[in-house]
């Protein structure tokens, strides 16, 4: 992959995050072996996978020259809480669109969890409604504007071609640690709601002629075929985008999804996602969140118990990150 060597990045976090295997959980479950990639451990302020998508997009924006970044994101975006940290950094300042996207009833979900952490990183929070969003955002573009700002817009989740190069280069990471281990043919899981990650992780398996299965589980998208249109359109960018690579013409059956864990929708944890997150800290001492890994922890016990992944030795979940979001889940995690 000498191609992608040659994309400037800045660095952000600690590479590479370590591949950990949950002993106690593969035991209580009797299936595989399950590993955990721990990109929670990323660094960048409690740690994430847009840490990992920053690093490209940030060295974009400073070669473009910008000042001010805007992105977007729900109130409790772990998204927008690493670009707060990544832009603080930086020097650059910040502008998060916040959107009210989540309907979940709980005093603190405006105040507490992700939201500290931007108010400390010294970001700017523009709180919306969803219906307001778009207009509103236009105007705050047009505003710093004419204040001189140079800006740089990154997508929600920093998902777009650039933004996924950072799964391109976890890819890359993670063959190697599973050389390490002696990890033959396992299967990826994690959490797909923006497309970056599957996204980099296809493409980037794809440079590297790895045979490994991927399996995204819906977070997000309630109309079932959004999440598989975004993230063909991003594997069409990085295939327009880095043609050194050789990747052209991807099979569509790499990109697989697994929609039922979606539950009630997006930052709704289901009875299911509650007891998956406290099983595994009972067990491990690990925390995932109710919004992304949490679905995605509770999709990989699930698809374990029913023999699902029977087929394979070894299943790697990826951790997403999210757990500072916790303490406004708190009436759900204290009430089983």
């Amino acid at each position: 992959m000498d191609w992608f060597e040659q994309i400037s990045k800045q660095l952000l976090g600690h590479w590479p995050t370590p591949l950990e295997p949950l002993h106690r959980l593969s035991e209580e479950l009797g299936g595989p072996k399950i590993w955990l990639k721990r990109d929670d451990c990323s660094g960048l302020l409690t740690g994430g996978n847009k840490t990992r998508k920053l690093e490209y997009l940030m060295a974009d924006a400073l070669a473009q020259q910008a000042d001010t970044v805007v992105t977007f994101g729900a109130i409790q975006s772990n998204h927008a809480r690493q670009t707060a940290a990544a832009c603080a950094k930086l020097g650059l300042e910040c502008h998060l669109v916040l959107t009210r996207r989540v309907q979940w009833a709980s005093q603190n979900y405006e105040t507490n969890g992700n939201l500290i952490l931007n108010k400390i990183c010294g970001a700017h929070i523009h709180i919306m409604n969803n219906e307001q969003a778009e207009e509103e955002t236009k105007n705050l573009i047009e505003i710093l504007r004419s204040e001189g700002k140079s800006i740089y817009v990154i997508p929600p989740g920093g998902s777009n071609a650039t933004g996924a190069l950072g799964y391109v280069g976890c890819a890359k990471e993670l063959t190697v640690q599973l050389k390490n281990e002696h990890i033959e043919s396992p299967i990826l899981i994690h959490a797909s709601a923006s497309a970056g990650t599957q996204s980099g992780l296809i493409f980037g398996l794809q440079s590297l002629s790895e045979n490994i299965e991927t399996l995204g589980i819906n977070v997000y998208h309630g109309e079932k075929e959004n999440l598989k249109t975004r993230i063909q359109m991003v594997l069409s960018e990085l295939c327009e985008s880095y043609q050194a690579s050789n990747v052209s013409n991807l099979p569509e059956d790499l990109i697989q999804i697994d929609h039922g864990y979606l539950g009630k929708g997006y930052g709704i944890p289901s009875k299911k996602t509650i007891e998956a997150i406290q099983l595994a800290a009972s067990l491990e001492g690990i925390a995932f969140d109710p919004v992304y890994s949490g679905k995605a922890l509770q999709a990989l016990i699930d698809k374990t118990i029913l023999g699902d992944f029977d087929g394979y030795s070894d299943v790697i979940l990826i951790h997403t990150g999210g757990a500072f979001a916790l303490p406004v889940y708190q009436e759900a995690l204290t009430n089983q």
